[in-house]
């Protein structure tokens, strides 16, 4: 099984968390929506697969590439 890093691909705040760790994903789920410049980013699962892990809570600021949670696949 590999494991995926789920990056931000842009500077903001994690609005809503909309899966939780084990949940099945399929390539294009919202796993969750950053805010940034008071518009609405879905962070969307790259590949099919189980949430991992996430490492990131709403209204908690994110970095441009910082790691939101991984995937298994």
């Amino acid at each position: 099984m590999a494991t995926l890093e789920i990056r931000s691909e842009v500077t903001g705040t994690v609005w809503k968390v909309e899966m939780a760790a084990g949940d099945a994903v399929a390539a294009g789920d919202v796993i969750m929506i950053l805010e940034s410049m008071k518009m609405e980013i879905p962070v969307e699962a790259p590949a099919d697969g189980r949430i991992a892990e996430i490492v990131v809570v709403p209204e908690e600021s994110v970095d441009e590439e910082q790691v939101l949670c991984t995937i298994e696949t």
